[in-house]
């Protein structure tokens, strides 16, 4: 004698699955964005070749602030989320004021590595910036 099978109670259950696995997806995105790493504020160091003096710059993300020949900017600062080897990267733009043919040319407009300044390097005749910190 054949056995019938319920396939209408196979079909519920694969729906119940799929609707409890699109939520779990939707809260586990919202508890993401809540616990976002970015934040407000970037502190860099400038150094000047000449004087050999080095100065903390504390940036207010979005806004720029001029440190003596250069107007420098930071877009976005990222922290890592682990806590073994923490990498900071902040996306800055920097004009050089002294070159009056090029004002609406950036000098730097890249990522910044904290670990490694090498990656995406500063290149000015007279000042060195790295990034220390966000906050």
């Amino acid at each position: 004698m054949l056995q019938k099978r319920n396939t209408k109670l196979g079909k519920i259950s694969l729906v119940n699955f799929n609707i409890i696995f699109f939520i779990f997806i939707l809260l586990s995105f919202d508890v993401n964005a809540e616990n976002s790493p970015n934040t407000s504020h970037t502190n860099i160091k400038v150094l000047d070749k000449i004087s050999s003096k080095n100065t903390l710059v504390i940036l207010k993300n979005g806004t720029e602030i001029k440190h003596k020949d250069l107007l420098i900017k930071s877009m976005k600062c990222v922290n890592s989320e682990f806590d073994d080897n923490p990498e900071i990267m902040a996306y800055i733009q920097v004009k050089d004021m002294t070159n009056k043919d090029n004002d609406d040319v950036f000098v730097f407009n890249e990522w910044m590595f904290s670990s490694s300044p090498s990656i995406a390097p500063f290149d000015h005749p007279v000042y060195d910036i790295w990034l220390v910190d966000c906050y």
